[in-house]
């Protein structure tokens, strides 16, 4: 289990080095592009693979235990470790993360983004991946954050060279922000690690913030939680991802929403409820107010976009949806009680899935029709999706009312355990604020479905298609083997949320009671 885990980490940084170079001769096929893109499909399934098996071979009797563990001194004199483990919370990341950059590859070996070479795409893909991994898995505070700006660099080539309009400008933006919100959070790493005298997110969250005064503990939540909001994004320093989302290609929007979102979260419950509880307290209010503000500003924003005659892009509608999904997220982890954490973790991996599909659908759309503006989608009766392409249709309308929250599907249990964490927070928090927050959210839910219900009647609805129109394709193979397993895994998790919950419950509980068992 230690070799699977580090052949997880690893593997696809292996993979990254392997498709820059030739191709060997019998396995070129028909083309040397053909090669490397069947190599990043290859190397994301075998990783893919090995990721099952972790999860088959894991503990779930004890979820709260960090299982498959490596710990080497790699620099002694300030006591950095190679130290990787996975536990309840991070197994369903790792896992997600792998399905994702996998369906990515093979999506990818079938509809390439117009750029350049794809042997450099295949390497950035593998690289991102491997970045993506390590954060989930890393259990030092050095090598948190090496992992957390690892992906940084392969996203902005993969924005800049194989994007869309005004790729330049939204890649340039995407970068700056990240790295400005990650000097900030190095500093409150560093002011942890030095304290306390050691980075190693084990021991710190046992010692439960005991070895760090209060003022100490919010200056640190500060700091960190400045730089993982902006990955997050939480409201007001999201603006680099609407335009990050317009510009990207297709798998870039996917793995973008899919899987960077998440890092920012995960560092707020790996690190900051263990590590610095006190300061947390002190600053989970204003964290709830942002989130609450985040999830009625996104809401508004795909209103606004929706609405006709405002020339609204329908992938920018769906990364603004994400600042309002991930403001349930920050909600949930500022109550700072088991419900509402365990309700984040649900959200993060529910929003992966659905707004993965979403950004999947939305490419979809915008290669037939040649954009993905709302209004030129919609025209005079709409693009009518169900009678030229109901397969397609059929699947956008179903991710829709999945990301609205419908009963049933796996975008419903994180908001309302969020909300329900919000009802009831953790002791020393103002229980009028949280109820304040709550009703504010539970406005957002409605706002959500309104403009994903007007998305779906304007894109998916219209008149038959005329006799002298050409024909519409409907869902490919390909795609119909890209697309399946997340359509299947929000069923799955949606009426069968115990799967999911039965693993993080345990660690969660562990985590905010400060490691004892």
């Amino acid at each position: 289990m230690q070799f699977l885990l580090a052949l997880i980490v690893a593997g696809p940084l292996v993979g990254a080095a392997a498709a820059l170079l030739p191709a060997p001769p019998g396995l070129k096929g028909k083309s040397p592009d053909q090669a490397v893109l069947r190599h990043g499909v290859t190397v994301t399934g075998v990783i893919l693979a090995a990721t099952v098996v972790l999860a088959l071979g894991f503990d779930h009797d004890r979820p709260s235990r960090m299982q498959a563990t490596t710990d080497i001194p790699w620099i002694p004199a300030i006591d950095v470790r190679i130290h990787l483990g996975v536990d309840g919370i991070s197994l369903p990341l790792l896992v997600m993360t792998a399905l994702l950059t996998f369906l990515c590859a093979l999506y990818s070996y079938f509809k390439m983004p117009s750029g350049p070479s794809p042997k450099a795409f295949v390497a950035l893909l593998l690289v991102l991946e491997s970045g993506t991994l390590a954060t989930f898995a890393v259990l030092d505070l050095v090598l948190f954050f090496l992992a957390f700006e690892m992906v940084l660099v392969p996203m902005y080539f993969l924005i800049a060279r194989w994007g869309g309009e005004g790729r330049q400008a939204a890649a340039w933006k995407f970068i700056l922000f990240t790295l400005l919100g990650s000097v900030v959070m190095l500093l409150g790493l560093l002011l942890v690690g030095l304290k306390a005298g050691t980075f190693d997110m084990v021991a710190l969250a046992a010692d439960n913030g005991r070895g760090l005064t209060t003022s100490v503990q919010v200056v640190a939540v500060l700091a960190i939680g400045i730089g993982l909001a902006v990955k997050t994004p939480m409201w007001p320093l999201h603006s680099w991802l609407p335009d990050a989302h317009t510009a990207a290609p297709t798998v870039g929007s996917v793995l973008l929403a899919g899987v960077l979102l998440k890092m920012g979260t995960y560092g707020f419950v790996r690190i900051l409820l263990p590590i610095a509880p006190d300061g947390m307290r002190v600053l989970a209010p204003y964290l709830a107010a942002f989130a609450v503000a985040g999830i009625v500003y996104g809401s508004l924003a795909c209103l606004a976009l929706a609405r006709p005659g405002n020339k609204g892009d329908l992938k920018r509608l769906i990364a603004y949806s994400s600042v309002g999904h991930m403001g349930f997220v920050l909600l949930g982890i500022a109550t700072m009680t088991p419900t509402g954490v365990n309700g984040a973790l649900f959200a993060n991996i529910a929003h992966g899935l659905i707004t993965g599909l979403l950004f999947f659908l939305v490419g979809a759309v915008k290669d037939r029709y040649g954009t993905a503006d709302l209004d030129t989608l919609a025209g005079a009766t709409g693009a009518a999706l169900y009678g030229r392409a109901p397969r397609l249709g059929g699947l956008l309308a179903f991710a829709a009312v999945a990301s609205l929250g419908l009963p049933g599907l796996a975008g419903f249990w994180g908001e309302m355990l969020a909300l329900f964490g919000a009802f009831e927070p953790a002791e020393g928090l103002s229980r009028p604020a949280f109820l304040t927050f709550m009703a504010i959210g539970g406005f957002g839910t409605l706002l959500t479905a309104a403009y994903l219900l007007l998305v779906v009647r304007r894109v998916c609805m219209g008149g038959p298609r005329p006799a002298d129109e050409p024909g519409l394709a409907d869902v490919q193979g390909y795609e119909f083997a890209a697309w399946t397993p997340l359509a299947v895994l929000t069923v799955v998790a949606g009426l069968w949320p115990a799967v999911l919950l039965g693993l993080t419950d345990p660690a969660v509980q562990q985590l905010l009671a400060g490691g004892k068992q």
